[in-house]
């Protein structure tokens, strides 16, 4: 059974970690608080932007293959459209700001 739109929204399927900052026609922009060992449940973002406000180490999970990201504070990753866990796999506090373009 696969879930629905509203179910994958990460701020119904990872609310432990994303909060709601702002959106308008063009963009929704998300903050996301991941303590070491914090998990995201499967959600899904447009096509998206993260500017890593607090770096560390997490493992992004999509379609049965995982990555593990490095995230340097200060930097910025863009990110096609997709669904994905991801799982802080370090012992540092992850804080990230995720700009989501509207599709």
């Amino acid at each position: 059974m696969s879930k629905t739109k509203s179910e994958l929204d990460p701020l119904a399927s990872a609310s432990n970690v994303y909060k709601f900052i702002n959106e308008n026609d063009k963009m929704r922009v998300l903050k996301v608080t991941f303590n070491p060992g914090d998990a995201a449940k499967m959600h899904h973002h447009p096509q998206h932007m993260v500017y890593v406000l607090r770096g560390g180490r997490l493992k992004l999970t999509s379609e049965g293959k995982s990555q593990e990201m490095d995230l340097k504070d200060g930097s910025a990753v863009f990110l096609d459209s997709q669904n994905h866990e991801a799982t802080n796999t370090g012992g540092t506090v992850i804080e990230l700001l995720v700009v989501e373009l509207k599709e």
